[in-house]
């Protein structure tokens, strides 16, 4: 099975810094593009940021130049750097990426369980 794992969220006061990862496992082919959505409570999910295999990337005019969204292609991993944090990102984080399965070879969407970040004085 192919899966994705978030990790990083927490607790931080308004300013403070997160990085969540990402990590991809189980008999990857290739993975294309990746990215990082959010949704709050009664709110739709939102995109945040996607990083393409080339490394080209995309931002929501609400995180852009306070959030970095990078990869690592060898180790299969995401990142998601989030520096001068506003209540207003408070939200459940969620991993998504178009994987390629060894035994399957056809892209597919997956997503992860998703890592909570909250900002909160």
């Amino acid at each position: 099975q192919v899966q994705l794992v978030e990790s990083g969220g927490g607790l931080v006061q308004p300013g403070g810094s997160l990085r969540l990862s990402c990590a991809a496992s189980g008999t990857i082919f290739s993975i294309n593009a990746m990215g990082w959505y959010r949704q709050a409570p009664g709110k739709q999910r939102e995109l945040v940021a996607t990083i393409t295999s080339g490394g080209s990337t995309n931002y929501a005019d609400s995180v852009k130049a306070r959030f970095t969204i990078s990869r690592d292609n060898p180790k299969n991993t995401m990142t998601l750097q989030m520096n001068s944090l506003k209540p207003e990102d408070t939200a459940v984080y969620y991993c998504n990426a178009d994987i390629a399965a060894a035994w399957d070879l056809r892209p597919r969407n997956y997503w992860g369980q998703g890592t909570q970040v909250t900002v909160s004085s």
